[in-house]
């Protein structure tokens, strides 16, 4: 399953090299996956303290994406713009759902999360767990981490920083990478809310 999973994912990603494929007639800004696969499980605690699996969600979409509370910028641009696309969304926002996956569960447990991710928006929701449930969810859905540890022994994380899109039904349809502003994610939260 995660091969497939990873080579959807390359494909996808090339479809949006091209273009911005078809979505009920219109079109993502970000790269979609074809054909609509469903999202791989997940199976993590919530910084809520309730288990974190993605049919907790059905019937809303959910951006899913992997970081840490200790990051210096990546992560906290990442959740700015979720925060401000979910404030634009007005009314629309409580049917999306972000979660934040952590790839430094050493440092991020369920409360250093919570608050962590509460200074963006209180709604978000982080995934913790034990380093191998964190490894098993990284590779399922192809992210990949590196940790650099520094002469004084404190260290920083490389990880991958495109936001995954999944559909109300659980279909991985999208992913989005990094760098895209609020408005495009705007967008394409529209179009999925309404499909």
């Amino acid at each position: 399953m995660t091969r497939r999973f990873l080579i959807a994912l390359l494909s996808g990603l090339a479809a949006f090299a091209n273009a911005a494929a078809p979505v009920a007639g219109e079109t993502l800004k970000a790269g979609v996956l074809s054909p609509v696969m469903a999202a791989p499980a997940l199976k993590l605690t919530g910084s809520d303290g309730k288990p974190l699996t993605l049919e907790r969600f059905r019937g809303k979409v959910v951006l899913l994406a992997f970081g840490f509370s200790n990051c210096g910028e990546v992560c906290p641009i990442t959740l700015a713009t979720l925060a401000g696309a979910r404030k634009k969304l007005g009314a629309d926002a409580a049917a999306v759902q972000v979660v934040y996956v952590t790839v430094d569960p050493e440092r991020d447990d369920a409360a250093q999360m919570r608050k962590f991710l509460g200074s963006f928006d209180p709604t978000f929701l982080g995934g913790v767990g034990s380093r191998t449930e964190i490894d098993v969810a990284q590779k399922s859905f192809g992210i990949s981490s590196s940790k650099k540890v520094n002469a004084d022994g404190s260290y920083s994380i490389g990880h991958s920083s495109s936001i995954y899109m999944i559909d109300r039904a659980g279909g991985l349809r999208a992913v989005m990478p990094y760098g895209h502003p609020a408005d495009d994610f705007v967008h394409d939260l529209k179009i999925l809310l309404r499909t």
